[in-house]
């Protein structure tokens, strides 16, 4: 017990990724790693989201909410910049909580980040379902049944209750969800360089589309539907007013999750001192430019009241006779956008429990690398296997807050670990160092935590569970393992 603090010098962590002998393949370059960035960010948010939030949370306003979320990420994002060009390693913030906080904090952190990519991935999927069957449906007038492109059970709100009950749709499972896990794992297993391929291509398509959106939909804009830009609060927390905006940049957080996930790809990086800075803040500046102007040209077309619903650009585009040809290049874009997350929320995944496992903190198959293909096989398949499992099968409309809510406290401990390493280790060369330290690792922490305040309290609850349940799963089996306990035992 007393040795769960101890850290891991980043010697040590350079070492043991030298020294590997099963090292990964260093095939990414700086656009690459831009490309996964925005191929993860650019998704969920933007082709769904924006209009659930719009509608419900901060109308017009929705693109204030952007803003704030879009700053949590930019303080966040720098402090991971620095991180990322200290400790090129794969692993994230969990590597880097071990550098700075010691083995438990280190391990809260892997854990929570399974919610951030795992769970991400499988809710991504069940989007990517629907506008899929929507596809199908309206465009090819083929007719996709319902009973296999849906839960078999729905999560019902309760009165009174922060979990609610869980209802039977009498469907048998979300096929499209489950298919496209079980090929994008596939994938994934064959290489990462293939992977990166294939993300490029679906990134120029959904990017493509969005400024397509962008560039037509301009024109038609009404200012009109902009006022009042900050509609009256209803006398409800979180519907409109500045209490709507801050929770609505809370949910839309969803939005910019992924950009973290450039840094669990490091030990495939060509350069990662150099390029995973530019892979994590390039990402990040593009997306959310996009994002902003995207908000005002969707609440510009048409009022933010017809918004909720699960396609609101092509809402929008179907409000304008001149721009319906445009609709059904809005959902090839989304389905494109949706892969390309689900790609990299399942390349990040196995690469965090392949660096866990080699610390001894997990079963040592999680750190099996395939002896051709150079890639954590055995992490991936459990992992798609899990996501393919929750995708087909599970209610996911609560799970995009508890993914949003184990961002931010991820985004949170790596701001704060930034501050205690300038402390605890200030003259460790820093090819790229966040600048105004205290200043931007505090404002980080203090944005993040504000968007944490604003998320319902069943949210909290199952956070609390979810770590809980990690905790245990630490003692019971983790500390007993752990290559630094060990090292630490024989210290004594």
């Amino acid at each position: 017990m007393a040795n769960i603090w101890a850290r891991k010098s980043l010697a040590q962590l350079k070492e043991e990724a030298g020294a590997s002998e099963h090292s990964f393949k260093r095939t990414l370059g700086a656009l690459n790693l831009i490309n996964l960035g925005i191929g993860a960010i650019i998704g969920t948010g933007i082709f769904v989201l924006t209009g659930k939030v719009a509608a419900q949370n901060a109308g017009p306003a929705l693109v204030i909410s952007f803003i704030i979320s879009g700053l949590a990420c930019a303080f966040a994002g720098l402090c991971y910049a620095e991180f990322a060009s200290m400790i090129p390693i794969a692993g994230s913030a969990y590597t880097y909580s071990y550098a700075t906080v010691g083995e438990l904090f280190a391990w809260i952190i892997g854990w929570d980040l399974i919610i951030e990519y795992l769970f991400a991935a499988s809710t991504v999927s069940v989007g990517w379902s629907g506008y899929v069957v929507s596809f199908l449906n309206k465009t090819l007038h083929l007719n996709f049944p319902a009973a296999l492109s849906q839960s078999p059970i729905k999560f019902v709100e309760t009165p009174g209750s922060h979990f609610g009950s869980f209802v039977s749709t009498g469907a048998i499972c979300n096929l499209p969800a489950m298919l496209v896990i079980f090929v994008i794992t596939l994938l994934l297993i064959w290489g990462v360089q293939e992977s990166a391929r294939f993300n490029n291509i679906i990134v120029a398509v959904k990017v493509t589309v969005v400024l397509l959106f962008i560039i037509f939909g301009i024109s038609y804009v009404n200012t009109a539907n902009w006022q009042p830009f900050i509609p009256e609060n209803t006398g409800k927390f979180g519907e409109f007013g500045w209490s709507g905006i801050t929770q609505g940049a809370a949910v839309i957080f969803f939005a910019y999750i992924g950009f973290d996930a450039v840094s669990t790809a490091a030990q495939e990086a060509k350069n990662p001192q150099r390029d995973l800075p530019i892979g994590i803040l390039g990402s990040l500046t593009v997306c959310t430019i996009l994002y902003i102007v995207v908000s005002l040209v969707l609440t510009g077309i048409v009022s933010y009241k017809q918004l909720n619903v699960p396609d609101p650009m092509a809402v929008a585009l179907d409000a304008v006779p001149n721009l319906k040809w445009l609709a059904p290049w809005i959902k090839i874009g989304a389905i494109a956008g949706l892969s390309s997350v689900m790609l990299v929320m399942l390349l990040g995944q196995p690469r965090i429990f392949f660096t866990m496992a080699k610390d001894g903190l997990l079963p040592p198959m999680f750190a099996k690398v395939h002896p051709k293909f150079k890639t954590p096989y055995i992490s991936s398949i459990l992992t798609g296997f899990v996501a393919m499992i929750a995708g087909g099968f599970l209610p996911l409309d609560i799970l995009s807050e508890l993914v949003s809510i184990g961002t931010l406290l991820a985004f949170t401990l790596v701001c704060l670990a930034v501050i205690i390493l300038r402390y605890t280790d200030p003259k460790t060369p820093r090819p790229f160092r966040t600048p105004l330290v205290p200043v931007v690792p505090i404002l980080g922490m203090l944005a993040c935590g504000l968007q944490m305040i604003s998320l319902p309290v069943g949210t909290w609850i199952r956070l609390v569970i979810w770590l809980a349940l990690g905790m245990a799963i630490y003692f019971f089996y983790g500390i007993r393992n752990s290559r630094v306990q060990e090292r630490a035992a024989k210290t004594l």
